[in-house]
């Protein structure tokens, strides 16, 4: 086995590490999750998606058809648009429940609450695993502007934002009346469809790589439709939405740096 080979399979369970680490603090903590810590995290999981959108996916889609001169952006913007319709598509068709509320969206459906906020989670963390599976893609065919170092340190960015997502899913889960260890396995779980959706594209490699910066970017496009569609307005709506635009800081300057960085 190959070196490449280890750190991509690494590169791929990370960000489930990160749900599990984050799954594990409903096992600890007595309450539930504060307003404060909640808006917190959630801005800083929408600051990591951004920064990992543009700096790891959009930026490397345009360099990569530098050649094209002005109609360099099209590819960019073709795929970012149809990675938006993409998780659109999903998120009217699948029924789901958002953290915070009671009214489910999506299709009519008797799931019960616990299934449908895993539904929810499962939708937000699919773009994830696209988006470490097509920048391991790039690096393990050689694509160019986008190096194996650069491809694990969006693995580890999205796994550092996992740890609370991780926390605000399993927590609600708790407080929804599931036992703390089922409330665990159920947090972990939602993180599973980000490894399958990353081997999913590896697998389609040699489909892929022709398509590449049309897949850099349908990636942030997916990602950019869960941040203004989920993340920013659980974040902002009521009080300590300050909190929330300091999280959103964070998270963003902290894989922006982990990207210049590593990349």
């Amino acid at each position: 086995m190959t070196e490449m080979t280890i750190t991509i399979i690494i590169g791929l369970l990370v960000p489930l590490l990160g749900t599990m680490l984050g799954s594990a603090f409903v096992l600890f903590m007595k309450d539930e999750m504060s307003a404060r810590l909640q808006k917190t995290l959630l801005g800083f999981a929408s600051g990591v998606m951004v920064a990992a959108s543009v700096w790891s996916l959009l930026i490397p889609a345009m360099e990569m058809e530098a050649d094209s001169d002005a109609w360099s952006v099209m590819p960019a913007a073709v795929g970012f648009l149809l990675g938006i319709g993409f998780l659109l598509l999903i998120d009217e068709l699948t029924p789901h429940l958002h953290i915070g509320t009671d009214k489910p969206e999506g299709m009519r459906s008797h799931l019960s609450k616990t299934a449908m906020l895993a539904l929810a989670v499962t939708i937000h963390n699919l773009p994830e695993g696209m988006a470490v599976g097509v920048v391991f893609s790039g690096a393990e065919n050689g694509a160019p502007h986008i190096s194996l170092a650069a491809a694990f340190s969006v693995s580890l960015g999205i796994a550092i934002q996992n740890i609370p997502e991780g926390a605000i899913i399993s927590m609600p889960m708790r407080a929804a009346g599931n036992s703390r260890w089922r409330s665990f396995v159920l947090g972990s779980l939602s993180g599973v469809v980000e490894p399958i959706g990353a081997i999913a594209v590896l697998l389609l490699a040699s489909l892929i790589i022709p398509a590449l910066p049309y897949m850099l970017a349908f990636a942030a496009g997916a990602m950019f439709y869960v941040v203004v569609e989920e993340l920013i307005p659980e974040a902002s709506s009521g009080q300590h939405s300050n909190l929330s635009t300091i999280g959103f800081a964070i998270g963003f300057v902290l894989m922006m740096v982990l990207d210049v960085v590593m990349g």
